[in-house]
């Protein structure tokens, strides 16, 4: 009587496909609620700056084409408010915003990403231009100093 041949390819497909299923799985890190994204030095790289540290650079305000659009945090852009727009800063950043050409400064909420224009680290609304006296010129040199940062997601 001749043995019974039996069809073990489909048995060695299996076992290769879950060997190899294992190690992707396996080579994974374990997702973490404590971890904080990197801090990123206003380079627009991606991550929050939670650091705290005041950065320096040029600040612009929204055009007219913004007034009444929706932020990066979903409320609608007033021209009248106090927010501004950052790359780095968490959304909900209270700051400073110091006009370094005249030492005037006013407090703004971050609440939209942006500038998208390299150097620019802030773009403002025009009340709060008004009030760092650089609507006329358009651009500034600014200090952002946050005074507030939010609870990050594993603090809340």
């Amino acid at each position: 009587m001749e043995p019974k041949k039996t069809n073990m390819i489909p048995a060695a497909l299996f076992l290769a496909w879950s060997f190899c299923l294992s190690g992707e799985v396996g080579a994974r890190q374990p997702a973490s609620n404590d971890v904080k994204p990197a801090a990123s030095k206003a380079t627009g790289k991606k991550g929050l700056d939670h650091s705290g540290k005041a950065r320096k650079g040029k600040a612009s305000y929204y055009g007219r084409k913004f007034h009444g659009k929706k932020m990066a945090d979903g409320t609608r852009m007033n021209p009248a408010s106090n927010i501004a727009a950052s790359k780095t800063l968490p959304i909900g950043t209270k700051a400073r915003v110091t006009n370094l050409e005249n030492g005037k400064s006013a407090v703004v909420e971050i609440r939209d990403r942006g500038p998208y224009v390299p150097g620019r680290i802030v773009d403002l609304t025009p009340e709060t231009a008004r009030k760092l006296d650089m609507k006329e010129q358009g651009v500034a040199p600014v200090e952002v100093k946050p005074i507030e940062l939010p609870a990050s997601e594993g603090e809340r």
